[in-house]
């Protein structure tokens, strides 16, 4: 099956970082036979993120019903979903105190409770099935995007195989949950195949979404931004800046922030305090940037005394990332790819948040991933038996570890 998926060997982009003439076609194909062969594939990489979510829906059904749960309840009210419908029905000014801290759901960017509101009132369904809807239909089209960037960097069968890495991480179950990681992964898989293919507005008008939807969403500005500027300065070097070369990208990275930016301001305003407003109600929920000195105090707690399996496995995910980084680095991946991935590490790694969810917070960060579809590729074309098992390996520890978080699991997701 696998053998199937990768049909030819991959073409590699000599200099992906510059603009340059793409590795596959971005307009429409020509005389229609390109196309007929590219919808299929997108199809089924698609059909087969779909049907290995839709299996981790059916594990983790399967065991609420044996631990006499209600699965609809944990797929669309679990943990921070709750903020978020709450928002969408009642708008922003909840407090909960908690132990030291105190909960304002000013923390939570408001794209996600927008598009929930606007969904109950389309449709005659609670806010709950409501993000399940938006998460599901946003992974999906996450899916596509991720495997254009994949089949762009390393032809098409390592795109599926992307896709359905990233749908098999052990954490990927937040993929089914009503919570926002798949929304900013929609984002910005398109706003940096945009940025891939020079499409400066809409790379900025997609980065302005994805900084409304999460905090970290502000590292799909970041990778339109310099980008962008590697963009310009190629272009000076060759002699060939204009006005009409240099008004898009300028138009992109004054764009792309803009939604991060104008949430992190209206915050600071409703508490008084313009530039410090934010980062106070993120105090107040236990989450600073402190250059990663609380993680690192954790992490010798964690060594020091093993405490719950979520933390060891967070542990263990977020040293992978980073040798992961350092393979895209070394693969000379496009440098929005990189510059995005750096950036969400730099803000999970830096941040002193819970640290058990330090792995959903890395979910959107797909590019890690495109060593390991490129190296799975290359099993599969020599040894298919092999790739098929590490496929099936890696399924059966996402379904069982993705089910265990949201049904016993007492840590919040």
């Amino acid at each position: 099956m696998l053998a199937a998926l990768v049909p030819s060997p991959a073409r590699r982009r000599t200099s992906p970082a510059e603009p340059s003439e793409p590795s596959e076609p971005t307009g429409p194909p020509a005389a229609g036979g390109r196309a007929r062969r590219a919808v299929p594939t997108v199809v089924t990489a698609v059909g087969l993120f779909a049907a290995a979510r839709l299996t981790g829906v059916l594990v983790l059904t399967l065991l609420a019903h044996a631990h006499g749960k209600d699965a609809t309840t944990l797929l669309g009210r679990t943990w921070d979903s709750l903020w978020y419908i709450g928002i969408a029905a009642d708008g922003y000014g909840e407090l909960r105190p908690y132990t030291r801290l105190v909960l304002n759901d000013l923390a939570f960017f408001p794209l996600y409770p927008w598009l929930i509101r606007a969904v109950t009132a389309l449709l005659p369904i609670g806010g709950g099935a409501a993000g399940i809807l938006l998460s599901w239909g946003a992974a999906a089209a996450a899916a596509a995007g991720i495997y254009l960037i994949g089949r762009r960097v390393h032809g098409r069968g390592a795109g599926v195989l992307l896709v359905l890495l990233w749908g098999l991480t052990p954490h990927s179950v937040v993929l089914s949950l009503a919570y926002t990681e798949p929304l900013l992964t929609a984002l910005a898989a398109w706003a940096l195949y945009a940025t891939m293919t020079e499409r400066w507005l809409w790379a900025g008008a997609l980065a302005c979404l994805a900084g409304l939807s999460r905090p970290n969403g502000l590292a799909v500005a970041a990778a339109v931004a310099v980008t962008a500027a590697w963009h310009v300065a190629v272009l000076a070097r060759r002699r060939e800046l204009s006005v009409h070369t240099l008004w898009k990208p300028a138009a992109g990275t004054v764009l792309a922030p803009l939604g991060w930016v104008g949430f992190f301001l209206w915050v600071g305003r409703r508490q008084g305090d313009w530039l410090g407003g934010y980062f106070e109600v993120q105090r107040k929920w236990g989450s600073a940037f402190d250059l990663g000195r609380g993680n690192l105090e954790f992490v010798g707690h964690l060594l020091r005394h093993p405490d719950k399996l979520v933390f060891t496995v967070a542990l263990v995910i977020v040293l992978l990332a980073v040798l992961l980084l350092g393979l895209l680095i070394a693969d000379r991946a496009p440098l929005p790819l990189i510059v995005f991935s750096a950036v969400l590490l730099l803000i999970a790694l830096g941040g002193s948040g819970y640290f058990a969810s330090k792995p959903r917070l890395l979910l959107p960060a797909f590019p890690l991933l495109l060593p390991l579809a490129a190296a799975l590729t290359r099993t599969a074309r020599a040894r298919p038996r092999h790739a098929t098992l590490v496929v099936a390996a890696l399924a059966g520890l996402s379904f069982a570890y993705g089910a265990y978080l949201v049904v016993m699991a007492t840590s919040p997701l």
